[in-house]
Formats: C-alpha cells, sequence, structure tokens
C-alpha cells in the first residue's frame, strides 16, 4: 500500500474496507465512516452486519497503536465466528502489519494494539479495562449483566460501543436501548435492503417459516413470545405515562 493509500485508509473506513476486497453497502459506507460513540445495528442475517464491525475492529488495532478491542458474543463458538472474520481480514495486510501473537481467539500487533474475542461470562471479561472498542455481537442474546457489567471499562478510555443482532423479543437490554430516547446511532437493514439476498429466496423463506419467525429474523421486528397472552405493546398502553409520581 503507498503512502498515499495507507494516509487515506487511516482516515476513511470505507477506504480501509474498500483495501480488503470489499465493496460496503450504502448502509456499511454510513456506519464505518461516522464517529458516533454508541453504534445499534439492527440487521436481518447475512447482510453483512458483523463484516463491518470486523472491519472497524482492525481499522483501530491498526492506526491507533496500543488499543484494546474487545468482541463480546453469547457463547464461544460464536466469538470464534467474528474473530475469524477480523483474522480473514488480517491476511490482506499481514505483510504490512506484524504480529506479536496470535491466538483462536487473540491478535495482538507489535503497535500494541490487541483484538480479543470473548464468550458472554462475567468471569472471562472482569480482567479487562480500559477498552477502545467494545463490539456485542448477537447483542440481543448477551445477558443484561454481562452488558452492565462491560460498560464501566469505556468510563476512563472514552471508548466506542457497537452492539450487532437480529432482534430477539421484547426483553432485554437490546430491546430497551433500540426503543429509548438515549443518544444511540440506529441502523436497521431488512433483509429485503440487502442485494445479495433474492426475492425469492424471502418468499420461499415466509412461507416455510411463518410470519412470526420471518418478521423477526428477515424484517428485523421485536416480537412479542409466541406464548405471550398478551402484547408487550398492549401492556405498556395500559400505563399513563403522564400520572406524577410521589417520592415518599
Amino acid at each position: 500500500m503507498s503512502l498515499a493509500s495507507d494516509l487515506l485508509c487511516a482516515a476513511d473506513e470505507a477506504a480501509f474496507a474498500r483495501s480488503l476486497g470489499l465493496e460496503p453497502d450504502p448502509w456499511q459506507e454510513l456506519a464505518l465512516r461516522s464517529n458516533h460513540p454508541r453504534q445499534l445495528y439492527n440487521a436481518a442475517r447475512q447482510t453483512g452486519k458483523s463484516t463491518i464491525v470486523a472491519v472497524k475492529a482492525l481499522h483501530r488495532a491498526k492506526y491507533h497503536p496500543g488499543s484494546l478491542i474487545l468482541l463480546l458474543s453469547p457463547s464461544l463458538r460464536q466469538s470464534g465466528e467474528l474473530f475469524r472474520k477480523v483474522a480473514g481480514f488480517y491476511q490482506w495486510m499481514a505483510e504490512a502489519e506484524p504480529v506479536e501473537a496470535e491466538t483462536q481467539l487473540r491478535l495482538e500487533l507489535k503497535n500494541g494494539s490487541r483484538i480479543v474475542s470473548l464468550p458472554g461470562s462475567e468471569t472471562t471479561v472482569r480482567g479487562y479495562s480500559g477498552a477502545d472498542l467494545l463490539i456485542f455481537d448477537e447483542a440481543a442474546r448477551v445477558e443484561d449483566s454481562l452488558y452492565y457489567t462491560m460498560r464501566p471499562m469505556l468510563a476512563v478510555s472514552r471508548g466506542r460501543l457497537i452492539a450487532l443482532s437480529t432482534p430477539f423479543g421484547t426483553r432485554g437490554w437490546w430491546y430497551e436501548a433500540w426503543h429509548s430516547k438515549d443518544d444511540w446511532e440506529r441502523f436497521q437493514v431488512t433483509a429485503a435492503e440487502c442485494p445479495r439476498i433474492s426475492p425469492s429466496f424471502l418468499e420461499e423463506e415466509r412461507r416455510n417459516m411463518g410470519e412470526w419467525w420471518f418478521r423477526q429474523e428477515y424484517e428485523c421486528d421485536f416480537m412479542s413470545a409466541q406464548t405471550q397472552a398478551f402484547a408487550r405493546e398492549l401492556v405498556e398502553a395500559l400505563f399513563d405515562k403522564e400520572v406524577e409520581t410521589w417520592d415518599l
């Protein structure tokens, strides 16, 4: 990579993605070029959300020496899948960026940056502090306790937090964050908006999965549990949010 190209990639994550052989979709380009410290990707499967966070993780490690990037998933298997995407992109630039250490779930560059993939357990994460980039994969299935345990790691470092997932019911921190008024930058990408997924495939999936599962997995809808007697929206509508509360 020439010096000019390297400088462009340092300043523009979308250009960095292209240097790795990718051509970002429009929403991916917006997400890559954003500097917002808090991002949520509510995206259907196979729409490229994990690809984008893998690029972001590698960009942070390469161009910000000494960075700590943590990849968290609900299980060890899922953590390994995301890390393999990072490692795959790393091979494009391996000759230009020496490795200090590499394992199945950890990559350390000679510039001091570390990318560490962890399964979703408090016992595995409490030894880390000062994360510069914190990524939650399959965020809807990450326990609330783990999410709230990890957030303080950003307090001093002022690091970024990115969470990506398909919906998984109307519960948990992911659901609350998506529907809150907090300052999150939100990206929603349905399967129909992905140019690599054909309409004929989606019609077949709708017929085979049924409407409930299809809307959750492909249309990014937060669906109430099928066994739930009353939808969450109906229950919430019963409460008057304008009533004044008293502190006794």
